[in-house]
């Protein structure tokens, strides 16, 4: 590990924070047991860049530090200056290129038309601040996903190009990344692991483990940033909410000029921000376009107010920031150029004027203004576009399904691990949730512990536990380091878990222990492998445990139609009711309804442990609001009872059996081309699929 230990440092060095000390000891902790690209997020004002300072000091080999503009290869380099150490720097637009020094600062840009002066093979350490804008998958390919704007996505190519250098002349290079917001628009965490011991990315994440993370709370808490208030425009705002994005996540700047553009608000809404920010320091306002930007400009005091776009000449640009530094002007008014790498402690006042696609770029606008500064109270955070995100908890990796809709902590029921999802309660009851896959991570040895023949069931996945190196048992293990995850509250709960996996946030070395866990099979909802009985994500198109194509739910639905003796229900409504069958003998009844009155009943017995099994694994696992919470009826009558904790598929597919249609397949979280019931509202069918194919269904005896 070229990373040299604590007890050589200078007398010189600065005096970190104990949660920066920490952030130093988990990365070197990781580095020492695994090659793995590491993550590091640290909140906007935080003192990353002494992180990264503390990190180059303590490096035997050569460091190299990428950021992507000038203003952080600056100030990056002032910290570890701060040491008494040397430091070179290579950025064009910092007019020098300098790369012979045991540890360098570059921008991106340059590096990459430099790559010749970086090829030696010696960089055993690459940093890269506010990592966030690559956008690459494990093994170093690109990601195919759309990425938030064109200039990014040529960053992210110039970050490839880096590494796939660096990594030829040094396959085990470090790779580490710092970041406040460490997600991407569209495609959620940028991490595959969390050290707190839960699965937070896609698996294919170019970064393996988050390796410490500060939140945002606790930072506001302990004092080290200044506190924000929110306040939401109550009578002068814009109405961004019929806008749709593009592709890409972004709004066209075409639509934003629809709405912002001679609007009689924004007289309102300056004169508001005048009045509110009459007793403050320092003012930066957010607007959508260059156009609106413009007239709020005309709006503020001429004398005390100024306006940077990505078109303001370098010199101008820099001249205006120094002013507003200086405290001879206000207000600065800024188009998407000040969200990273600008530092102004005194600002006190953010004005969003513009809505944000995404959480990560909310938080980059109001960490603007977190900074401490002598005489600085707070922070008043003005929005007049009526943004959704919650700055300290937001829920990032799917989308609130409705707003009803609030975070929920969901038990696995093979590991135990506190998942949170979006959900819906009843008093302190999850009745709903909408998580797909348990989140907790298992470690290897748990997994080949309890990969026993006897504890094996068909719900396995062979393809995550082979990649572990355990059987097709692991589904059922008990983790004891997730399973202890004991954490409260909503999406933040977490980082208070008590378990053996959250706990390691204070011990020493428990950073590179994320990288030898596999995360949990289970899944709360699932699609059937026809071929092998698999369940694999409901989005995914291969099986996991075969290989075999999954069938698309269209090819299902025509395929039944062909048939002579099947029907199709397209269900708009599900009733359960405690009754008895033809012989007297008590029987849960299950009823679905089509929108034209038709029906097709399910029938289970509830009366022994043998039968109350059978409706767990037939139906309560497909058919729960919120599965995984372990309710089982012990009757028709409970079960009917407490009918609102279930949901009813899309479709159900009937198949003739003598004299009576026997139910078959259900088709749940549809999101095919056939119109389902639920989107319907009533009308006429979907032409494309037949209007009498929910007709003659007699009842399942």
């Amino acid at each position: 590990m070229p990373l040299m230990p604590r007890s050589s440092a200078t007398s010189a060095a600065p005096r970190l924070r104990p949660y920066q000390t920490q952030a130093v000891d988990n990365v070197i902790a990781h580095f020492r047991g695994s090659d793995e690209p590491a993550v590091v997020v640290l909140p906007t004002g935080s003192g990353k860049s002494l992180v990264i300072a503390e990190l180059a000091r303590r490096a035997r080999g050569r460091v190299l530090v990428l950021a992507h503009v000038r203003e952080l290869v600056e100030q990056n380099h002032a910290k570890y200056l701060a040491y008494g150490l040397e430091a070179d720097i290579f950025s064009a637009g910092l007019k020098r290129k300098e790369s012979a020094r045991q540890v360098v600062f570059g921008s991106v840009q340059s590096v990459v038309n430099g790559l010749e002066a970086f090829a030696a093979g010696d960089f055993t350490l690459l940093v890269i601040d506010e990592c966030h804008r690559v956008a690459l998958r494990h093994g170093g390919a690109e990601s195919e996903t759309q990425t938030s704007a064109a200039e990014r996505a040529r960053a992210s190519s110039s970050y490839a190009q880096v590494i796939a250098r660096l990594r030829q002349a040094r396959p085990n290079l470090k790779i580490l990344g710092l970041t406040a917001t460490p997600y991407r628009l569209g495609e959620g965490f940028l991490y595959y692991r969390h050290y707190h011991g839960m699965v937070k990315g896609p698996e294919d994440a170019f970064f393996r483990d988050c390796v410490f993370e500060q939140p945002l709370r606790v930072m506001v808490r302990q004092g080290y940033l200044a506190e924000p208030r929110r306040l939401d425009a109550a009578l002068a705002f814009y109405d961004f909410s019929h806008l749709t994005a593009q592709r890409n996540g972004q709004f066209a700047e075409r639509d934003l000029n629809g709405v912002v553009q001679g609007n009689r608000a924004t007289p309102q809404i300056v004169a508001d921000v005048i009045e509110r920010a009459r007793d403050r320091e320092g003012v930066m306002i957010f607007a959508a376009t260059v156009a609106h930007a413009e007239e709020v400009l005309r709006l503020l005091p001429a004398e005390a107010s100024a306006l940077v776009t990505g078109a303001t000449p370098g010199p101008e640009r820099e001249r205006l920031i120094a002013a507003f530094k200086a405290r001879e002007l206000k207000y600065l008014v800024n188009v998407a150029v000040l969200t990273t790498g600008f530092d102004a402690p005194h600002v006190d006042v953010i004005a969003i004027l513009r809505p944000t696609e995404s959480v990560g770029l909310y938080q980059q606008i109001v960490g603007r203004g977190l900074r401490l500064s002598p005489g600085k109270r707070d922070c008043l955070v003005l929005d007049y576009a009526g943004n959704p995100w919650d700055l300290y908890a937001p829920e990032i990796d799917q989308a609130r399904p409705d707003s009803d809709s609030e975070p929920v902590q969901v038990e696995c029921p093979e590991c135990g691990f506190a998942n949170t999802f979006w959900g819906k309660r009843d008093g302190d009851l999850v009745i709903e949730h909408h998580g797909r896959r348990c989140q907790g991570l298992l470690s290897t040895r748990d997994a080949i512990d309890r990969a026993q023949p006897g504890a094996q069931d068909d719900r396995s996945n062979p393809e995550t536990s082979a990649s572990a190196g355990v059987g097709a048992g692991a589904n059922e293990s008990r983790s004891a380091a997730s399973g202890a995850h004991e954490g409260k509250g909503a999406a933040s709960g977490a980082n208070k878990g008590k378990g053996a996996a959250a706990g390691a946030n204070k011990a020493k070395g428990a950073a590179s222990g994320a990288s030898n866990k596999v995360q949990c099979t289970f899944r709360f909802r699932f699609k059937v492998c026809d071929q092998c009985g698999g369940e694999n994500d409901i989005a995914a198109r291969a099986c996991g445990h075969c290989g075999e194509r999954l069938v698309d739910p269209d090819d299902k639905l025509r395929d039944a139609l062909k048939l002579k003796h099947a029907k199709v229900l397209r269900v708009s409504g599900m009733q359960l009711q405690a009754t008895t069958n033809g012989r007297g003998v008590p029987r849960l009844k299950v009823t679905y309804h089509d929108e034209d009155g038709e029906t097709l009943d399910e029938w289970f017995g509830l009366e022994t442990p043998a039968q109350r099994h059978v409706f767990e694994r037939v139906f309560l696992r497909r058919h729960l609001r919120a599965p995984g919470s372990g309710w089982q009826p012990a009757s028709a009558e409970e079960a009917a009872a407490e009918a609102h904790r279930l949901r009813a598929p899309d479709f159900v597919i009937a198949r003739k059996s003598g004299r009576y249609w026997r139910l078959g397949e259900k088709l749940f979280d549809y999101a095919g081309r056939y119109r389902t019931a639920e989107a319907a509202g009533g009308g006429s069918y979907d032409d494309s699929l037949p209007a009498n194919c929910c007709t003659d269904f007699n009842r399942i005896g």
